[in-house]
């Protein structure tokens, strides 16, 4: 028996005792021979969907990580866990909008209300995605959790989630440590019951790897990262890819998140002959790299390059930003995402903020049509397996706004393209430079 199987039966053993407390069931009353009749797309139509499921009297076994039974009446309930606070909370509530844009256009499942139970902060660190997902899996009626925002958060919210037999999906977790390299090796923070609909880092590193070798013509480059499992992957999957190109990383350091004298990184980067410095960290350390770049001798006319994590209306107004480069997913322009769009500004009175949105939206959805598709009834209680849930998503195709969406072993679900951006003014819009796309690359693209 592996470490992660016995990890698996303690827990749950725990899970059942805290049920068993709470007058909450674990045994299965799930049935054969249940019809499903599913409404209209909402990923192409956005409009409400319903679910008649047939009763039944035959009972059949529990999956091996049990059941949720959800009586006459009570609601369904979902959780969100997104960086909500301080300096990179666009990002975390771009994706909980989006969230609640699904759930309202999904609006019931079998006659069931679908709840956002939790809407918890990971405050885009290990501790947050470690406290947030404690707090939601104390509630044994939620099903499945749409997060973390970010990945240092996911690290820990991923174990602790799927060890307690729920799942895990996001909308913008990007390390290749929660999921793999994509060459089919399993990365160690790696659990079953985790998925993503955000892009692997592998195939963003690549991208702007190869953008800046080939498109800018630059080979001395220079890396900063701050830590994070994020950056620090981010940061590794560029530098692979554009030394195999024949480029040089002059220097690869790091800073603390929380950091706003970037002097020695600078000095040490300008040392080093960087031509172009690739730092896809979040806010407030951002902010400091082009601030205080132009005064460093030798930095003067430095190129600059970030990533998705700053790609937001907080940090593109800054008019450091000016003339700086980013890399981030691309933007949908079907007509369902275009109707996304407009539902969103009339529901929160401004366009998107961030890159996730589409993402988040897709992730809620993909949950839902799993749950459509595996829950059975028993008498009046709604039945689902949590096991046959994790196999459903796992096994699914789905039409997302972002794509043809199917997961692989490890998770990785998304049909990931990625734009290298330009902001171009001063004190920019986010969607001119969303929209100032130079290069797309896809993953055929890059060879992965």
């Amino acid at each position: 028996m592996t470490k992660r199987r016995i990890h698996m039966l303690a827990v749950l053993g725990a899970l059942a005792l805290i049920l068993a407390a709470c007058g909450g069931g674990t045994s299965a009353t799930t049935a054969d021979g249940v019809t499903t009749t599913v409404g209209g797309d909402v990923t192409t139509t956005l409009a409400d969907t319903s679910t008649t499921m047939a009763d039944t009297s035959t009972t059949m076994a529990a999956g091996e990580l049990g059941v949720i039974e959800i009586a006459a009446g009570d609601p369904i309930k979902i959780a969100s866990l997104q960086a909500i606070s301080g300096d990179v909370a666009s990002l975390g509530l771009d994706q909980v909008r989006g969230i609640e844009i699904a759930i309202a256009n999904k609006g019931e499942i079998a006659g069931h209300s679908i709840e956002l139970a939790f809407n918890e902060d990971d405050l885009c660190n290990s501790e947050g995605g470690q406290t947030g997902a404690t707090r939601i899996i104390a509630d044994p009626q939620v099903v499945a959790v749409i997060g973390t925002s970010c990945s240092g958060a996911g690290v820990p919210a991923s174990n602790v989630i799927t060890s307690a037999g729920r799942i895990l999906i996001s909308g913008s977790n990007t390390s290749p440590v929660l999921t793999s390299d994509l060459a089919g090796n399993e990365s160690a923070e790696h659990h079953d019951g985790y998925y993503r609909t955000a892009h692997n880092d592998a195939i963003q590193g690549a991208a702007a790897a190869k953008f800046v070798f080939e498109e800018l013509g630059l080979t001395q480059v220079a890396t900063i990262n701050d830590g994070d499992p994020y950056t620090q992957g981010l940061t590794s999957a560029f530098e692979g890819p554009f030394e195999e190109l024949g480029g040089t990383i002059v220097l690869s350091t790091a800073v603390t998140a929380d950091q706003t004298d970037m002097t020695t990184p600078l000095t040490e980067a300008s040392a080093a002959g960087a031509e172009l410095i690739f730092f896809p960290i979040f806010q407030p350390a951002g902010d400091f790299i082009p601030e205080q770049a132009p005064s460093i001798a030798g930095l003067e006319d430095v190129v600059l390059m970030g990533a998705d994590g700053l790609l937001s209306d907080t940090y593109v107004t800054l008019p450091q930003s000016e003339g700086m480069y980013f890399s981030g997913p691309t933007t949908p322009t079907t007509p369902a995402y275009e109707d996304f769009v407009t539902q969103y500004e009339e529901e929160y009175g401004e366009p998107p903020i961030q890159s996730f949105h589409a993402h988040a939206f897709d992730a809620a959805n993909m949950v839902f049509t799993a749950i459509e598709t595996i829950a059975q009834m028993s008498g009046d209680t709604l039945v689902i397996d949590l096991q046959a849930l994790r196999d459903e998503l796992g096994s699914m195709t789905y039409e997302g706004l972002t794509g043809t969406l199917s997961c692989d072993e490890f998770g990785d679900c998304a049909a990931p393209s990625i734009n290298i951006m330009q902001n171009t003014e001063a004190e920019a819009d986010i969607e001119a430079v969303r929209g100032n796309v130079l290069v797309t690359y896809t993953r055929e693209d890059l060879g992965l």
